[in-house]
């Protein structure tokens, strides 16, 4: 079977982004090749969310480029081939299966594809018995997993999390730590905010610490934790990084 046209490496090319006077993010630079696993970690107000809004396209960086370059970049410029997960589900008042399906049809999918697509991907991450649901009527960690079926449902060959799993306790936590597994099973490449330290160690090869705006520091999951490199790093690491 032919390949599909990859639309990755992607780059950030220097961004920077000012709102009400401020500048939120100043000089971002980050590389995200074919299959990347890259947490993106920092305290508050660190500017973690909107960078991966700004790569994702939802807001356009007021300095600086994103810069698709695989064999399918158009497409990744159109939307295509990435998808994004928030800490809180973006759901439509429709059914679990409605909410897949829509999207589906957003992308193009053919009519007759789409119910088959929407089953597969709820039967894959274990929501086929809440099928016709009310998607909003679901828990938190169904929600969740909802949101990213629905994203894998599209065939992402990136995915972007925020914080996807803030709001869950422990066993919503580790069923969706399963569906980020999937996803990286599968090849898809992963940038995922988050604060919890022990998962970006224990789902992510590398560590991007952003602090006021800028990146401070980019290092293997494993080296960040034991041997930050910066100041910044071990005041991170050892809980004292304020904003």
């Amino acid at each position: 079977m032919r390949e599909t046209p990859s639309i990755l490496p992607l780059g950030l090319e220097g961004i920077g982004f000012e709102a009400g006077g401020r500048r939120l993010l100043d000089g971002v630079h980050l590389a995200v090749p074919r299959g990347a696993r890259i947490a993106i970690v920092g305290p508050n107000g660190a500017g973690k969310s909107l960078t991966l809004r700004i790569a994702h396209g939802l807001l356009a960086p007021t300095s600086g480029r994103v810069a698709w370059s695989g064999p399918a970049a158009g497409a990744a410029r159109a939307g295509r081939g990435h998808a994004m997960v928030f800490q809180r589900p973006v759901l439509l008042r429709r059914s679990a299966r409605g909410n897949l399906t829509h999207a589906l049809a957003l992308h193009g999918v053919a009519r007759g594809e789409r119910r088959r697509r929407a089953d597969d991907a709820l039967a894959r991450f274990g929501l086929a018995p809440l099928a016709d649901a009310p998607a909003r009527v679901l828990s938190g960690g169904e929600q969740q997993r909802l949101a990213m079926a629905r994203a894998w449902a599209l065939g992402p060959e990136l995915i972007f999390l925020d914080e996807p799993t803030a709001a869950l306790d422990p066993a919503a936590t580790r069923g969706v730590e399963d569906v980020i597994r999937a996803f990286q099973a599968e090849g898809v490449a992963i940038v995922m905010t988050t604060h919890d330290l022990a998962q970006a160690k224990r789902l992510m090869d590398e560590v991007v610490l952003m602090h006021r705006g800028r990146i401070v520091e980019h290092a293997p999951a494993d080296g960040f934790y034991t041997r930050p490199q910066t100041p910044e790093g071990r005041a991170f690491v050892a809980g004292e990084l304020l904003w």
